[in-house]
Formats: C-alpha cells, sequence, structure tokens
C-alpha cells in the first residue's frame, strides 16, 4: 500500500512538471509567426480603429506583427463565428464588441452560431466609448426633447441609419424609441461606413454610431449630436447630455472593444497576450489617440472580461424584449 501511495505521488509531481514545463514553453516561444486580430465590421469603424490601435502598438511588445483582418458581415457574428471556430493556438484573435457579444446573442437567439461566453476565452478588454445619437443639419431639432416632438407629430416619418437588421444602433436606438414612446423608421444597411456615408449626404435623417467613428463630422458640423449613450458626458463633446440626464436611464452605458481568443486557448498563451496588450496600452501615443476618439481605456484580467461580456448579454436580453426586436 506504501508502495501505491508513492507511484502515485510520483505520477502526480511528474504531471504537474509536465503541465509547468508547457506554460513555460508556452511564455518563452509564443509567438514565433505573426498573429491575425479579425475585425468583424468592415473598415473604418470605431471596432476597426480600436483594433488597428492595437495590432500598432501591441505588435512591438509582443514582437511578432498583429495583422488585422476585416470579415464583416451579419452584424459582426460572421467574424466572430470564424473566430469561435479558429485553432486555439493564439494566432487568431477576435476584436470583441457589446455588438458581438451582447447585442448579437439577443436578437439573432438559436441562428447565431457561436456562444459569447463557451465558445470564447477573453483576453482584456481595451476601451469603452460612448455611442451618439446625431441628426443631419437638414433636420430642424437642436435637442432631443426637440426631436421626439418632431417624431410624435410625424409617427413614421423620421429615419435612423444603422450597420443592419438587429446591430447594436437597431438595437439602442428601438430601445430609445420604446422608452420615448415614438415610431421611427429604420434604415438597414450593410455596415457603419454606408450607413454613416448616407447620414452625412442628407439621405437618413438620424443615425446612431460609436463616437470615434463619429466626432469629427460632429466637430466640422456634417453631423448634430443630440444625445451620448454613457455613464457621464465625454470631455471630447462636453456639451452633449447623456440619455440619462434627459429621463431615460435605463438606456445605460456605452459599448466597449476588446480582444478574445477561441476557447481552450493555452492559459500561458492568454497571460502573453494580456501582459503586452496592457503595455501596449501604457505608450502615451496609445493614450493620447484613444483620448482623442472620445474612449476610455479599461484594461483588465481575462476574468474581468469575462464578467463584462456576462453583463452584456443579460443587458441586451432585456433590451430586445423591450423593444422587441429580432434579426431578419
Amino acid at each position: 500500500m506504501k508502495y501505491f501511495h508513492t507511484r502515485t505521488l510520483l505520477k502526480t509531481i511528474a504531471l504537474v512538471g509536465m503541465i509547468s514545463a508547457g506554460v513555460a514553453w508556452a511564455q518563452i516561444t509564443y509567438p514565433t509567426k505573426p498573429i491575425r486580430l479579425i475585425v468583424p465590421f468592415a473598415p473604418g469603424g470605431s471596432t476597426d480603429i480600436a483594433a488597428r490601435m492595437v495590432a500598432e502598438f501591441g505588435s512591438r511588445e509582443i514582437g511578432q506583427q498583429i495583422v488585422v483582418e476585416n470579415k464583416a458581415g451579419a452584424g459582426g457574428s460572421t467574424g466572430m463565428e470564424f473566430v469561435a471556430k479558429s485553432p486555439a493556438d493564439g494566432y487568431t484573435l477576435g476584436m470583441a464588441t457589446v455588438s458581438t457579444h451582447g447585442a448579437n446573442p439577443a436578437v439573432y437567439g438559436s441562428r447565431l452560431r457561436y456562444d459569447p461566453i463557451k465558445d470564447f476565452a477573453p483576453v482584456t478588454n481595451v476601451a469603452t466609448t460612448p455611442s451618439v445619437f446625431a441628426v443631419h443639419p437638414g433636420v430642424p431639432v437642436n435637442s432631443l426633447r426637440e426631436f421626439i416632438a418632431r417624431a410624435k407629430s410625424q409617427p413614421g416619418k423620421l429615419s435612423f441609419a444603422t450597420p443592419g437588421t438587429g446591430s447594436l444602433g437597431h438595437a439602442n436606438v428601438s430601445h430609445f424609441a420604446a422608452l420615448a414612446q415614438i415610431e421611427l423608421l429604420h434604415v438597414p444597411y450593410k455596415g457603419s461606413g454606408q450607413a454613416m456615408n448616407d447620414a452625412l449626404a442628407g439621405q437618413v435623417d438620424a443615425i446612431t454610431d460609436n463616437l470615434p467613428s463619429a466626432i469629427q463630422h460632429i466637430k466640422t458640423g456634417k453631423l448634430r449630436a443630440l444625445v451620448l449613450l454613457s455613464e457621464k458626458r465625454s470631455p471630447a463633446l462636453p456639451d452633449v447630455p447623456t440619455y440619462g440626464e434627459l429621463g431615460f436611464p435605463q438606456m445605460g452605458g456605452g459599448g466597449w472593444f476588446g480582444v478574445v481568443a477561441p476557447v481552450g486557448t493555452p492559459p500561458a498563451i492568454v497571460a502573453r497576450l494580456n501582459e503586452s496588450i496592457h503595455k501596449a496600452m501604457k505608450r502615451p501615443e496609445f493614450i493620447k489617440k484613444m483620448e482623442e476618439l472620445g474612449a476610455t481605456l479599461i484594461p483588465g484580467t481575462p476574468g474581468d472580461f469575462a464578467n463584462d461580456i456576462a453583463q452584456a448579454v443579460a443587458r441586451y436580453e432585456r433590451v430586445s424584449k423591450i423593444a422587441k426586436i429580432q434579426a431578419e
């Protein structure tokens, strides 16, 4: 019996040693080739901007090039499905958002071909940013109250653009319309770039978009910002109130952008990525650029990011029921 216990102990020690050696090996050798960072939206949007910042500065810290690839479609679901089904070796990552890991699960339901919690290994959240609801200057309103009054006088006439049916923008504006008891005309596009182009041209009356994508158009007067989806006002647009200030606290806060890997990615690789991205986020150039875009950096542990994702899933399950929204 004593021999049995001794043999079992030796096997346990050997197993622990092998695991430790594997962890150490991953820490020392990873990465040995370029890393792909999948952006599940078209180039030029807020997610793309944030991902390219992570790629540029993260490459310097991790010692290999991080290459951004855009795989747009189905409100970000196409790109995230690709990440979820990729090898769990640390060489394919995804730029997750509140849309891909909050709104999409709620509005697509069983048709979504990935699970936002079970199919991914969170690496780190990167930044949180407000979204802004803005109108074309040709729309004769200067405040959200005036917009609501005009919408009530013309039910279903005022239009708003989003990146697509079931997108985060669709969910957020539909939520607001339900709370304000107004009827708006939803005009879905195949991406935020197309939606913004028509909003700037006056083909639609209003648009909701993340602040980094819209801020220059607002500052140059091509759009008029009415309200922010954020817990507090943005230093980039200090005169624009939040939904909460205007009597709609149920709208909650803004969105976020973070890095995920396929589930099963070795913890040592996740830790290496987390450490490198956090170092990149401390660079003055990274901080300055994100502040200019109206974003707030929110680095954290993989566990912190897992909690953010779980909260987003729960939040948009509630929103989809209130706004009665489903993807086509």
